[in-house]
């Protein structure tokens, strides 16, 4: 199945102005029930689900870093050795800001389309200095070899739930939901909860620089968040934690009617509860800190370059015409 984010490659997710890019098709034929269940990245989803639709279970997360893939004049450097005014390629605001606030004297071009269309375009096209893609996204393909440097935390944070699979299924069809709890990673679910609550309670989305990086250990679950201007010239970062109550013996009884940001908390409902507060909790934190307001401005560029888009397709589409009439 194709969705509207595969179709649409000539222009950057974020000016496309539309909303489920990578889910709808997908969710439609669960609606009509044409499917059981839908296998998505948990990132593309959004923090709201369709009515009646739930996420039945969360596979392991995979490595959720960003990473660079250089061309291959520039094997041996990194994003910080690179000579200034090197082209990076990326289709991330996320990445996008971050990037310009870390290394200012690099520039950023929009990249789309599948991993085989990007690696062709930064090794032939000779636009390209480096390429920034999920590091999941290059393990899976096979392709880990190409990797030239991981960005860790302190230089680029992740998008929420990166490197994480989500099943979705019809809310009401227990029977699916038994059998896909049996593939539930309980710590991925539960960092995935709290990235969510984060993200849903600042209201962002693809259209906002709005990354994250959680860790448990020990029963601790810390969740660190960033929201930035796209310049990267403004930023708020900051970070809560919360103790996870100890996993019950038994399974709750019930226990798969409770959800956490549309995603279905299985046999401990108070720890996916915890995980859920304290997303929430970091939002507030930075809402009071000023992320609201970089965000409102974020948005409203968001809207002004969506528009843009939509005339200059327009005016193409237009020309095409008169061409082809003449």
């Amino acid at each position: 199945m194709t969705t509207v984010g595969d179709r649409i490659l000539d222009s950057a997710l974020s000016k496309i102005g539309e909303k489920s890019l990578f889910t709808k098709e997908l969710e439609d034929s669960l609606k009509d029930e044409t499917v059981d269940f839908v296998v998505h990245s948990l990132k593309d989803l959004q923090t709201v689900l369709p009515e009646g639709m739930v996420i039945g279970c969360v596979n392991k997360r995979d490595d959720p870093y960003d990473a660079v893939v250089m061309h291959k004049k520039n094997k041996g450097r990194t994003l910080e050795t690179l000579p200034e005014g090197s082209v990076i390629g990326t289709s991330s605001l996320r990445r996008i800001s971050q990037i310009r606030r870390k290394y200012p004297h690099l520039a950023i071009k929009d990249i789309r389309g599948n991993l085989n269309t990007r690696f062709s375009k930064l090794d032939d096209a000779d636009v390209y200095d480096a390429i920034v893609l999920a590091v999941a996204g290059l393990d899976r393909m096979g392709w880990s070899h190409r990797i030239s440097q991981k960005l860790t935390s302190d230089v680029c944070m992740y998008a929420v739930s990166q490197g994480a699979i989500a099943v979705e299924c019809r809310a009401a069809d227990t029977d699916m939901l038994e059998i896909l709890q049996t593939l539930h990673h309980r710590d991925t679910a539960l960092r995935c909860v709290a990235e969510r609550a984060f993200l849903r309670r600042l209201e962002g989305g693809c259209t906002v620089p709005v990354s994250t990086f959680t860790e448990i250990t020990d029963d601790k679950l810390v969740i660190r968040g960033g929201v930035y201007s796209v310049d990267g010239k403004e930023v708020v970062e900051d970070e809560a934690e919360t103790q996870l109550p100890k996993l019950p013996k038994t399974q709750a009884e019930g226990s798969n009617t409770h959800v956490y940001c549309s995603i279905v908390g299985g046999s401990d409902p108070a720890t996916f509860l915890a995980a859920e507060t304290v997303g929430i909790e970091l939002a507030g934190k930075m809402i009071k800190r000023g992320a609201e307001a970089i965000l409102t401005v974020a948005k409203r560029k968001a809207k002004e370059a969506i528009e843009e888009e939509r005339v200059r397709k327009m005016a193409r589409t237009e020309n095409y015409k008169t061409a082809v009439s003449s």
